[in-house]
């Protein structure tokens, strides 16, 4: 999986840089939050903009990030999604648990 990463300050934005994120590459995407949070870095923001479809998998990696996050006391939020990423959030009722941007801006202002 193509991942871009940028920090600001103590915040880490992800960038996924796949239109899928599935069970073929969303493993990565989670090996990559754990590193950081091993790191201690704890502050995460994924930018899912170039995001076109998401299915369990991805979404599961999404999730286990965010109990990771959580567990340590930090946050992970998203921004940027797609109408039919965003759907399958509500669709799954994801979207009541997540804090999710329209931009990166709003979600580094959240911290």
């Amino acid at each position: 999986m193509q991942l871009a990463m940028t920090e600001k300050g103590d915040i880490v934005i992800i960038s996924v840089e796949e239109e899928r994120m599935d069970a073929h590459n969303s493993g990565d995407l989670k090996e990559q939050m754990l590193q950081l949070f091993d790191e201690g870095k704890c502050s995460l923001v994924i930018d899912l903009s170039t995001v076109r479809f998401i299915d369990s998998s991805g979404l599961g990696a999404l999730v286990s990030g965010f109990k990771n996050a959580s567990a340590r006391e930090g946050s992970l939020k998203l921004c940027c999604l797609q109408p039919q990423v965003r759907s399958m959030f509500e669709l799954t009722r994801l979207h009541r648990v997540f804090e999710i941007f329209t931009t990166q801006d709003e979600a580094l202002a959240s911290f």
